[in-house]
């Protein structure tokens, strides 16, 4: 059996069992049921037709709903909460494109006023839509343009391949899922989580398409390869590796670096490099084993042993031949990036993440800083410079998930309004005393559960910066160490699983198109109760451990 492989990305194996492998994010976040005619069984037609009709409805009748309870809020934090349950809804629901509830939630943020006053010289539209000029948005667009670009000229076949030929990898897909998420994790102990995830998923889409045909094909089932629960598990597994190995060390999640820096300047407590890693490890490690045994239990390969995947992959191995110019010229970029990506976290780890260079690195190689001068290597490099053609055409660029950009870049905003009008902080007062904590372990728990549940609807790093002030004051008023529940604080921002716009490595892998919404919340909602559950009890007994308190 041998599979060609398209410019697309898709393997095409001849056989009609194996056809429609996944392809490249390209907009593939949201299908109508329209799109998915054939391609869902009666009953699940009719759990979709039902769920994206009673959220379309659901969605203003709860937005009208909120704003006309007599809520004990600010004027803008009422409205914005409103606006907030219209979007979630529509979110879960899908009841229209993903992308566009998340832009008509800003919209109305707009038009009813939801947002904090605009600064002279600004409207409120300048204020809720400035969110898009965060770097990270261009981090998106340029490590997406990198991934299309290995797609187009196959180097991620190309990684997929040799990653396949690790031994015992190619033939199973619960070890192809494991030693995925095994190397995100790693990654990201030592780069941003983003960063990782964004280096990954080109590889891991050739994987998926790569593997999608056997799995198809020895399923007892009749599936869908561009839906497969193997390619779902896959990609939830590089998003979520990425997230819990972030937490190994300082430099491994910015949120890690700010959140030590709160503790320290509060509590007096200073958390050197090795404390860190040494509390953090065995949570994480207990982390990722429940990750490689639960995410592949909620979301079953359809088949688990791939016997002559080995013997494909290493025959197309041997006939992929030598690198192509545009091969070559990707991965000059895609090294560029990574090198740039890694150099600040590799001098951290040497100088001690309070030396000067490392501030400096820091600061001047921001991540979407680097992403964009890597793609636009992409654009210089030519393949044939005679009739001036380059690795990549701006036609070819503009091909990206745009969709999973908009989405995260509206998360980005609506997490900036939940800071901005405080409405945040209300949520996470009125959530302590509703519970009344007066111990270490209940304000511990409590420190995490509200870390998790900002996490779900703002970036890890605002979620840091709202609970751990919180945190720190509830636990002095109590008579208890705060640094227990502020560190917990810290770890638990890292783990919004549940949405696409929880985390930057959720919104890169959800614009595979691999992942249906209502897996993510699934999957999420598990790895949330669990990890909060981990996290709790794992720093409270490993700070003591480590002789932090």
């Amino acid at each position: 059996m041998r599979a060609q492989w398209g410019m697309s990305g898709a393997v095409d194996t001849g056989d009609p069992t194996q056809q429609d492998a996944p392809r490249p994010a390209g907009g593939g976040t949201y299908r109508t049921l329209d799109e998915q005619q054939g391609r869902l069984s009666p009953a699940e037609e009719r759990f979709e037709r039902r769920r994206r009709t009673i959220g379309l409805f659901l969605g203003p009748l709860l937005f009208v709903l909120v704003l006309a309870l007599p809520l004990d809020l600010e004027p803008e934090q009422h409205r914005l909460a409103a606006v907030l349950v219209f979007v979630i809804t529509y979110w879960v629901s899908e009841a229209i494109p993903i992308p566009v509830s998340a832009l008509l939630g800003l919209a109305l943020v707009v038009v009813i006023n939801a947002a904090p006053a605009p600064e002279e010289g600004d409207t409120t539209a300048d204020v809720v839509f400035g969110a898009f000029a965060s770097s990270t948005i261009f981090l998106f667009i340029g490590g997406f343009i990198i991934a299309h670009a290995m797609m187009v000229h196959g180097l991620a076949r190309r990684f997929a391949f040799r990653v396949l030929a690790l031994p015992g990898v190619g033939r199973s897909t619960h070890r192809t899922i494991i030693a995925f998420g095994a190397i995100a994790a790693l990654l990201s102990a030592f780069i941003s989580n983003t960063a990782a995830t964004a280096m990954l998923f080109p590889i891991a889409l050739g994987v998926a398409a790569t593997l999608s045909g056997f799995v198809a094909d020895r399923s007892e089932e009749d599936v869908d390869p561009d839906r497969l629960r193997f390619g779902t598990a896959l990609m939830l597994m590089t998003a979520y590796a990425a997230s819990v190995g972030g937490l190994l060390t300082p430099i491994g999640s910015p949120p890690n670096l700010i959140g030590r820096e709160f503790i320290e300047e509060e509590t007096g407590t200073t958390i050197s490099f090795f404390e860190w890693v040494v509390t953090a490890a065995p949570i994480v490690l207990a982390m990722f084993l429940a990750l490689c045994v639960i995410l592949i239990a909620l979301n079953r390969p359809e088949a688990r042993h791939l016997e002559g995947a080995e013997e494909f992959i290493a025959q197309e191995r041997g006939e992929l031949g030598p690198l192509s110019r545009g091969e070559r010229n990707t991965l000059i970029a895609f090294g560029v990036a990574v090198t740039l990506w890694i150099l600040p976290g590799a001098v951290g780890l040497v100088l001690g993440d309070d030396a000067s260079l490392y501030e400096d690195l820091l600061q001047r190689l921001d991540e979407g800083v680097v992403a964009i001068l890597a793609a636009a290597l992409l654009f210089l490099l030519p393949i044939d410079w005679a009739r001036r053609k380059f690795t990549l055409s701006w036609n070819d660029a503009v091909n990206i998930d745009w969709g999973t950009i908009i989405l995260f870049g509206s998360g980005i905003a609506l997490g900036t309004l939940l800071s901005s009008t405080g409405l945040a902080k209300v949520m996470g007062d009125s959530l302590a005393d509703a519970l009344g904590v007066s111990n270490l372990l209940s304000i511990t728990i409590i420190a995490v559960v509200i870390a998790v549940l900002i996490s779900e609807t703002t970036s890890n790093t605002a979620s840091v910066a709202i609970v751990v002030p919180i945190v720190i004051p509830i636990a002095a008023a109590a008579g208890v160490d705060p640094l227990i529940p502020a560190l917990a604080a810290v770890f638990g921002a890292s783990y919004g699983f549940m949405l696409p716009v929880s985390t930057p490595p959720n919104a890169i892998v959800y614009g595979s198109g691999m992942i249906p919404i209502t897996k993510m919340i699934r999957s999420g909602a598990v790895f949330d109760v669990l990890g909060a559950i981990l996290i709790t009890f794992g720093v409270t007994l490993m700070a003591n451990v480590v002789g932090l308190v």
